[in-house]
């Protein structure tokens, strides 16, 4: 059985290789960090000279001055970028989070000939790329211009042969197995009145994203994201949370219309849901919807974390016997499966779809001809662009509201706190590439990662 289950991934990942064809070219060399070191002769300064190299922080990249002689070394760090990141010296010293636009001078003492590691501790942004070695030489004279990160310069000494082994065995991985799988649909308890009970738990566990890559996720019901909701339109539902983290929790159902004490945002319409205690919302599901569920209270912690899940009212009405960009969509169209896919980037789950990265994400199948649904939600904090090779997209709802106007499309942006509901009809036989498309999402120097996962039609 082993030898069978092996043999499986190997055929989906030789696949997956071809379905990637010209995009593996490209994308190979994607997040590397390649330190450009200046091979220059010794210059007029001394070891003990004090150094101030300029850095700057974009996403996803560190460049600036990234070779400088031993001594007393500052940097000087601007964050360029459009959004908060910090710079670290591994082991060491670093600077506060910079807002975009702001500047500060971070002091690292005297340093030893050697290459160090500097990178942005925000979550999710050192997987991305920024991450760079800083270069100290034995050698006087002064700060070299270098560069690295994602969008830096991949023209220096690289082994590329490397490089592409790296990426080919990445790939060969999938699909990989880890402990754990999210989006268990959660069935109710059906109370006398005809009222569905749905029991969540919150609690710090052990969650391997990827195989090997272990972290302390913050889950509902012990998995990342936690178990989908279902209900239909009309139903009066009652979402019993027992909390069993160190700190206070809420529960914020995001897309579905309920009474303002039952928002779950703390201290405004409800008390903290303290360690150890119970908190029951209630409310009726009046309308169809596709939702979520997280938590409110410092979110920055509580949702990048895993505190998230699905929460879909009813069914979203499908363009029946409508004609759109020259496509017309059957009067009897049905669909084959409902796919939630949670987007994430940040918090120790990192760049993710539905809690796992790249060889562990899950593989999806259909049959040539089969229509699949599927929901887009955003739980991030930044956008991402999400491309179905060869498949376009029928985007026929946002935020679990119809569209008036359905529209095909290739890749679609969803922004944080989004969900976009798609549909689409596989029409070719093989195993095509499903991705972000900000590229360092997808791939870094020791080969696919992240927001990448593999569409099988049969």
């Amino acid at each position: 059985m082993q030898t069978e289950e092996r043999g499986s991934g190997l055929f989906v990942a030789g696949f997956l290789l071809a379905a990637l064809g010209l995009v593996v070219a490209p994308l190979a060399l994607i997040g590397i960090i390649a330190a450009v070191r200046d091979e220059g002769g010794s210059g007029g300064g001394t070891a003990a000279a004090v150094t101030t190299a300029n850095i700057s922080l974009k996403e996803f990249s560190i460049t600036g001055n990234l070779s400088v002689p031993a001594g007393d070394v500052t940097l000087a760090v601007k964050n360029d970028g459009s959004q908060v990141h910090n710079l670290f010296l591994k082991g060491g010293r670093g600077t506060k989070d910079l807002q975009p636009g702001t500047s500060e001078n971070l002091t690292l003492g005297k340093l030893a000939a050697g290459t160090y590691t500097i990178s942005c501790l925000i979550p999710g942004h050192e997987a991305a790329g920024m991450k760079a070695d800083l270069v100290v030489t034995a050698g006087g004279g002064g700060a070299s211009t270098g560069s690295t990160g994602s969008s830096g310069d991949h023209s220096g000494t690289l082994d590329y042969a490397a490089l592409d082994k790296a990426m080919t065995e990445s790939i060969l991985k999938f699909p990989a197995k880890t402990a754990g799988q999210g989006n268990a649909e959660l069935a109710p308890k059906i109370l006398a009145d005809g009222t569905k009970q749905f029991d969540i738990t919150t609690e710090i566990i052990d969650w391997e994203v990827e195989p090997g890559k272990i972290v302390k996720a913050w889950a509902y019901n012990g998995t990342v994201p936690g178990p989908v909701i279902r209900t239909n339109v009309g139903d009066k539902v009652k979402l019993v949370v027992t909390n069993k983290l160190p700190m206070g929790t809420d529960v914020h159902v995001h897309g579905v219309m309920v009474p303002f004490e039952m928002d779950g945002v703390s201290p405004i319409t409800q008390k903290l849901i303290q360690p150890g205690t119970t908190f029951t919302y209630e409310f009726v599901t009046d309308k169809p919807a596709v939702a979520m569920y997280h938590a409110h209270n410092h979110a920055q912690i509580q949702v990048i974390n895993g505190l998230f899940g699905a929460f879909i009212v009813g069914q979203q009405p499908l363009p029946t016997g409508r004609t759109i960009g020259g496509i017309t969509i059957p009067k009897d169209i049905k669909i084959s499966q409902e796919i939630p896919m949670v987007l994430n980037d940040a918090g120790v789950i990192g760049l993710s779809l539905n809690g796992k990265s790249f060889p562990a994400t899950q593989p999806y199948k259909a049959k040539v001809g089969d229509w699949v649904m599927i929901h887009y939600f955003n739980e991030g904090l930044q956008i991402h662009p999400m491309h179905q090779h060869r498949f376009p997209q029928l985007v026929i709802a946002k935020d679990g509201i119809p569209l008036d106007s359905p529209y095909w499309i290739d890749t679609l942006n969803v922004a944080p706190g989004e969900r976009y509901t798609v549909i689409m009809q596989p029409d070719l036989k093989g195993v095509f590439v499903w991705h972000c498309h900000i590229l360092n999402h997808v791939e870094r120097e020791s080969g696919a990662f992240g927001m990448l996962t593999a569409f099988i039609v049969e």
